[in-house]
């Protein structure tokens, strides 16, 4: 059941819905009935943030979902599902995947990536795990290592990927990754038109991730109102 559900999202749209306590749509009954909305559209996946939405998400849709849990710690740069603790309130939820920051920053504690990895794989041996890397040597890294999908979505938003853009040159870094990389490839990262989503699938990944052109009005409408200004 769970392979024919992370199947369904080959070539097609993952929405991602979140909403961060500082957002006006900050509620887990609002990104269940979000995920709902990104379904009646013709999304096949959802991207969530934390067991709480998950678990009002999965209670909506039937949809396979990659799971993660955005936290601060003072001590490391990353945030996107970064210690245990993040792993086993996702686990509480069972998403089909779960992703973790695959960038070059240390994790929480100054422990690296490999070494997490590797205990999370012990731990959870059944569990699909996706990287969320922001540049090529990342991906290929995160791939070594046997993460089941490689994500773009943290081109930008590293001092190391400073000023990349994925669409640039074509999707360069994306057809980089692509041919780089042994497991699939989930675009996701500032795809914010039909245009951008098609071409990425055209290119070879797996499926593709839309999140903030889809689920935020607050920035859809700022779009608007700038071109008036």
């Amino acid at each position: 059941m769970k392979d024919r559900k992370v199947e369904s999202l080959r070539g097609r749209l993952i929405v991602s819905c979140q909403a961060l306590p500082q957002e006006p749509l900050h509620s887990s009954f609002i990104m269940g009935r979000m995920a709902l909305a990104a379904k009646e559209g013709g999304a096949n996946g959802i991207r969530a943030n934390t067991k709480e939405d998950i678990k009002e998400i999965q209670s909506m849709v039937d949809l396979p979902i990659i799971g993660i849990v955005k936290k601060d710690y003072k001590d490391s740069q990353v945030y996107i599902t970064p210690t245990l603790r993040e792993v086993e309130e996702l686990m509480e939820v069972a998403p089909e995947i779960i992703a973790l920051d695959a960038t070059k920053a240390l994790r929480p504690g100054g422990i690296e990536l490999k070494e997490f990895f590797r205990e999370m794989k012990k731990m959870y041996p059944n569990q699909l795990w996706m990287a969320d890397c922001s540049t090529v040597e990342e991906a290929v890294y995160a791939d070594s290592l046997g993460f089941d999908f490689i994500g773009t979505t943290m081109i930008g938003y590293t001092p190391q990927s400073k000023g990349d853009r994925i669409e640039e040159d074509d999707f360069r870094i994306l057809r980089e990754i692509l041919a780089g990389v042994s497991h699939r490839v989930i675009a996701e990262g500032n795809i914010n038109t039909p245009e951008k989503a098609r071409r990425v699938i055209e290119l070879g990944a797996f499926s593709v991730v839309v999140g903030s052109a889809i689920t935020r009005p607050q920035l859809i409408t700022r779009t608007f109102s700038d071109a008036l200004i």
